[in-house]
């Protein structure tokens, strides 16, 4: 188990968060795959709710503003130490500020940017509020990419926001690996060559993408279909683990992962 307790290193994803139109249909579906509780914030937080796992924080959820969007997706956001700072050197990479820079009330500051190709994110900067407070385990995140048609001009822009060293993997697949420039861990990846059809399949966009460890696979996929999500692909079997691409009640893509147990 990898629990935070602390802010992460900035360029390092560390919180999810997503709106959807129905939030009772999507506690059931979520809090049946993933084991999650969920805690009402209230109306002062227009009623976003904590998802929790044995108590702890791993994400977020809340009503969707919006009367008809096109699409829903989860937001991944990235630690920054300096919330305004980040967000300027995005605008100056090219990027889009969506949300500026703003507090939220006293847990945290946070904006929301798009990349030059579209892929959105969140900037976080943690204050009472750290993150998702369990990682790499069952019910919650393990891995984040983009999936984005040009994965250079990608990972030139990532690299200039955050400081990113970049490795792409050896193989037929267009792959770049992001690494944390201070320590050389890896946070993240680009998938280039491909476009990720969000909601209804009307709109094809860039955009991040999470995969949520899960004790098994299959087990998971089962669920997914029971409460009424779809399977894109697998379960399948990389060096990395088993996994499935899937889709929530609302169209929402992620993956389920079993991760391959840690070499010694």
């Amino acid at each position: 188990m990898t629990q935070v307790t602390s802010n992460v290193p900035e360029g390092t994803p560390n919180w999810l968060d997503i709106g959807l139109p129905d939030l009772d249909r999507a506690k059931t579906f979520y809090g049946t795959l993933f084991g999650w509780q969920f805690e009402d914030a209230g109306p002062e937080a227009g009623h976003y709710n904590q998802c929790k796992l044995r108590g702890v924080p791993v994400a977020g959820m809340m009503q969707n503003p919006e009367e008809a969007p096109d699409e829903y997706w989860w937001t991944v956001y990235i630690a920054a130490d300096d919330c305004d700072g980040i967000a300027k050197r995005a605008a100056d990479a090219g990027g889009e500020i969506v949300m500026p820079p703003m507090d939220v009330m006293t847990i945290g500051r946070m904006a929301i940017v798009r990349d030059p190709q579209g892929g959105q994110f969140g900037l976080w900067q943690g204050r009472d509020h750290h993150g998702s407070g369990i990682v790499n385990e069952p019910g919650s995140f393990v891995w984040n990419e983009l999936v984005t048609p040009d994965s250079k001009a990608a990972g030139d822009f990532y690299q200039a926001v955050f400081g990113y060293e970049l490795e792409p993997m050896p193989g037929d697949m267009d792959y770049t690996v992001l690494k944390r420039a201070a320590d050389g861990r890896y946070i993240g990846g680009i998938l280039g060559g491909a476009d990720m059809v969000l909601g209804n399949g009307r709109t094809a966009v860039p955009t991040w993408t999470t995969y949520f460890a899960v004790e098994d696979a299959d087990e998971a996929v089962r669920k997914v279909t029971a409460g009424g999500g779809t399977v894109d692909s697998g379960p399948a079997d990389s060096p990395y683990g088993r996994s499935a691409a899937v889709r929530d009640p609302f169209g929402v893509p992620f993956h389920v992962m079993k991760p391959a147990p840690e070499q010694g």
